[in-house]
């Protein structure tokens, strides 16, 4: 199956019928359609973050000249990861605020490697800056999407995140063409896992819940939240031996583990890429 050429001029390239896998279908009753609003989550779903957020820390590093304070890139970068990661968790459960995420995780990389005369948030606003511009996807993501439009789906993007950047990303790497609604969290106020992000987007696209799927890479965030709020699910588990994964998550079926008894009823299911749903939908 022929990769669809990187999107340059707003265009969403054509489709191409080719090989497949052999994987169960989401269709309703009798192979009928059951789904019309496709939700991606964007970080590490469609836009490879983990790659290119390496990528433009890198840059950011270079261009501020610090290289040689550290031990080494890798050391820094993993210390700054288990900062970052720990203050947006904090974030999310809204026990901090923007402000206090972007300036902390740097002025706390910098003091743990003695890092003197760089501003946090000068740091920050640079790094911000560079990693909009990174271009790398999950693969699969541009085919994936170009068969799903030339199916006349109805796609949408949830994610988590700071809204310069979650737009800035979308525009440049080619993904902007492929959907009809954004919705960040920043914008909303209400981030993944939280029901109102995903009431307020099936809201603005007039799409009914029976009618829609949400299809992501945490299960936290975007499984989890999905499925308390009523809404099926497709976890792209790309590592299976990932931590953010369940213990029990059977292919396409009822999954109960982890969901509070008060949850609606939903559907989910696993991918391990996202070529896959070209078998499903």
């Amino acid at each position: 199956m022929s990769k669809p050429k990187h999107l340059s001029d707003g265009n969403v390239p054509p489709f191409r019928e080719g090989d497949r896998g052999k994987l169960p279908s989401f269709g309703g009753a009798g192979g009928g359609r059951k789904y019309e609003h496709l939700f991606f989550d964007l970080d590490n779903t469609l836009w490879d973050f983990d790659t290119n957020a390496r990528l433009a820390m890198q840059e950011t590093v270079s261009q501020l000249k610090i290289e040689s304070q550290l031990p080494d890139f890798d050391s820094f970068y993993h210390f700054y990861e288990q900062v970052n990661t720990s203050l947006w968790e904090a974030y999310r459960k809204q026990e901090i605020r923007k402000p206090e995420l972007i300036k902390k995780r740097f002025e706390d990389s910098l003091a743990h490697f003695q890092i003197e005369g760089i501003d946090p948030v000068e740091m920050n606003d640079l790094y911000l800056k560079i990693m909009p511009r990174q271009k790398q996807l999950v693969t699969g993501a541009l085919e994936t999407l170009s068969y799903l439009k030339s199916k006349r789906y109805h796609l949408h993007i949830i994610t988590n995140g700071f809204k310069e950047v979650q737009h800035a990303k979308i525009n440049t790497c080619g993904l902007a063409p492929y959907f009809e609604g954004v919705f960040i969290s920043e914008e909303i106020q209400a981030p993944k896992p939280d029901k109102r992000i995903f009431k307020h987007a099936l809201m603005n696209c007039n799409a009914k819940k029976s009618k829609s799927i949400m299809i992501g890479d945490s299960f936290e965030t975007d499984i989890l939240g999905a499925n308390q709020f009523g809404m099926d699910s497709i976890h792209l588990q790309k590592n299976t031996n990932s931590t953010d994964t369940p213990p029990v998550f059977t292919n396409l079926s009822q999954n109960t583990d982890n969901i509070p008894p008060t949850t609606p009823s939903f559907k989910t299911g696993i991918i391990e890429n996202l070529t896959q749903l070209l078998d499903i939908f």
